[in-house]
């Protein structure tokens, strides 16, 4: 059987080259041909492959957002019934809920992340903030503070379309209602958390991005300590105590993102699923694979030596749980909700992020920029009303 792998060959590949060689020591029957292909390549990859016919891997690794439009595709099979889902139940609602579509379970969550507050203790402390800020009020006041006695800046408002998702989520919103096929961006709640950033940068509280480059400027800017606060996942942690600013590790903070106008706080459910091939000849071996390398005990054996984040409740055991980044991030995870499960989903996040920037910088207005993403998105989404 073919597997394909999204998972990092240097960083991440060893313990799942153990996984897989144990796998065939116990399954002697079974060889695994296992091929690594780029995260970004993956799913435009096997789609080319399953469209094709050809050289289609009977397990592949892949992100939970491209699930919806491999299932609507007819590219991968459900896996309810099958081994491959064994002890579902142990499994965390959030990771589990990225893989249903139209009430079936496609993919077998193997890892799973979501977005935390991430922040700078010193410098809170430096401030006067004794805790980190659970509202976007109260880190407009702590942003505020940092910046006036650290001369440090608050928050550094990434405006990349996934790390605004909390601001959205915050005002108990999204960009489409897929249960009543609706674009929503034009929502007065989207307008509301689109204004809360607004507001945060135009007070002092947060910096602007680097717009050339949304996601390298907030890292150095954080790592290096002239930045308090971050909105990151745990895949962050490693390059930012790689830092000055977390030369010393216990520096750095944790926490979930702070709610908004619903006085809710919630932040998306990402990771990676393992799926099978709709017309896998080996089904019973992938089921059987699947099984194997994402039991309780495989997923805190990865978890230890990946630092990431287990979908299953039982591999929370008290090793993995010594993990401060595991440890700290838990709790955010808790609050994380899956993503709309929306074929093209993938295409939503280009406009929405190109009009947020715009607005941000001044060039459009909320109500312009929301109006010519609810355009595009109709051009995407055609069964959608406005």
């Amino acid at each position: 059987m073919t597997y394909w792998d999204t998972a990092d060959p240097k960083t991440e590949g060893p313990v799942y080259e153990q996984l897989i060689s144990s796998f065939e020591d116990k399954y002697p029957d079974v060889k695994v041909d296992h091929v690594y292909v780029a995260f970004g390549d993956a799913q435009s990859k096997f789609s080319a492959a399953a469209e094709a016919g050809k050289d289609v891997p009977d397990v592949l690794r892949i992100d939970g957002g491209a699930i919806p439009a491999l299932a609507a595709a007819g590219a991968i099979a459900p896996l309810e019934g099958t081994p491959a889902l064994d002890d579902a139940p142990d499994f965390l609602p959030g990771p589990l809920d990225t893989a249903v579509v139209k009430d079936h379970v496609y993919g077998a969550p193997q890892v799973t992340d979501t977005l935390g507050l991430l922040y700078n203790k010193a410098l809170l402390k430096k401030a006067g903030v004794t805790k980190p800020p659970q509202t976007w009020s109260e880190l407009k006041a702590a942003g505020r503070a940092v910046k006036a006695k650290t001369g440090a800046d608050g928050l550094y408002l990434n405006t990349g379309a996934y790390f605004f998702l909390p601001f959205l989520y915050g005002e108990g919103t999204d960009w489409v209602d897929a249960d009543n096929k609706k674009i929503t961006v034009t929502s007065s709640k989207v307008a509301t958390a689109i204004r809360t950033a607004q507001d945060l940068i135009s007070s002092g509280a947060a910096v602007a991005p680097n717009f050339a480059d949304l996601y390298g400027g907030m890292q150095s800017a954080f790592k290096e300590g002239r930045v308090a606060m971050v909105i990151n996942g745990p895949w962050s942690v490693p390059d930012a105590t790689s830092g000055p600013a977390f030369k010393n590790a216990s520096n750095l903070g944790i926490a979930p993102v702070p709610a908004g106008g619903s006085g809710a706080a919630a932040a998306p459910t990402g990771g990676q699923n393992l799926v099978v091939s709709a017309d896998s000849p080996n089904a019973a071996a992938a089921h059987a694979f699947i099984q194997f390398i994402n039991s309780a005990e495989s997923q805190a054996e990865v978890a230890v030596k990946n630092n990431t984040m287990p979908t299953r409740v039982s591999a929370y055991t008290a090793e993995v749980k010594q993990n401060s980044t595991i440890a700290g991030f838990q709790p955010a995870l808790q609050i994380a909700r899956a993503r709309p499960a929306v074929a093209k989903g993938g295409e939503l996040y280009t406009p929405f992020e190109t009009a947020l920037g715009r607005i941000l910088q001044g060039k459009v207005s909320v109500q312009g920029g929301m109006s010519e993403t609810a355009r595009q998105y109709q051009q995407i989404l055609t069964d959608y009303t406005g």
